[in-house]
């Protein structure tokens, strides 16, 4: 996939979608998305991907066609510029790591609960701030399967897709340390060496299997023990991005 010539920036509506595929259109990466027509209809989605760069959010936003809501740092919510970016793209700021998530659990729960799509990058913020390849894929954490799980809807799907890149550039953009002065709380801000930036010049985009979470799998989780469930459901989507991933790197 080719895109379009960009939009002057004036002409964009209010759409994070919008949004998103001017950025990609103005980065002119070359994308190509396999596997789209696996994404469920109309339904609440909780999308997840392997997580390196800047760009993973509008791309996955294009991927699907849709506003997604995605978990961004705390600290992109207080740096100025990046602030007004993650609200055009309607991401969902996390919690400072002193705070727990609570307060990003019912923002999320309640945008899935009107029907919209929740993303997640389940690798956390490490993969971000150290030197990876594109092959990488770090263990994943299982806070987006208790999310599915608790989310007040009937039914949604868990999508997972991942993110292999054929051609980028990697730069050494700024001191982590700096960035502790928009978040103290963040042990990854206080280790030395520089915040790395990933851009994709060509990138394949592979949309697998989606999971479905229905009112069977809650009463399970529930029964069951909440922990075991989600474990089962992590690993099922890390397995499958992580094969994915392989077959889009090669």
């Amino acid at each position: 996939m080719v895109l379009a010539p960009v939009p002057p920036l004036a002409a964009l509506t209010a759409n994070p979608l919008d949004m998103s595929n001017w950025l990609l259109a103005l980065s002119q990466v070359r994308v190509s998305v396999h596997g789209r027509d696996r994404l469920p209809p109309a339904r609440p989605l909780v999308v997840v991907s392997n997580h390196r760069s800047i760009m993973d959010a509008p791309l996955l936003m294009s991927a699907v066609g849709r506003p997604v809501r995605f978990a961004c740092h705390h600290y992109m919510s207080q740096v100025p510029g990046l602030r007004n970016v993650v609200n055009a793209l309607g991401c969902l700021p996390l919690d400072s790591p002193d705070k727990g998530q609570t307060a990003f659990f019912r923002r999320a729960m309640k945008a899935l609960g009107e029907g919209e799509a929740v993303g997640i990058f389940p690798e956390g913020a490490a993969p971000m701030v150290n030197r990876t390849t594109p092959d990488n894929l770090n263990s994943f954490h299982r806070g987006f399967a208790h999310l599915a799980l608790r989310a007040p809807v009937d039914e949604l799907a868990i999508v997972p897709v991942a993110i292999a890149a054929r051609r980028e550039t990697n730069n050494s953009v700024v001191p982590l340390r700096w960035l502790s002065i928009f978040d103290a709380s963040e042990p990854l801000f206080q280790q030395s060496g520089w915040h790395p930036a990933v851009f994709y010049k060509e990138v394949n985009l592979l949309i697998g299997h989606p999971v479905r979470v229905d009112l069977r799998l809650r009463s399970r989780y529930r029964s069951k023990g909440p922990s075991d469930v989600a474990t089962e459901l992590t690993q099922c989507c890390q397995d499958e991005i992580a094969r994915l991933l392989k077959q889009g790197c090669c």
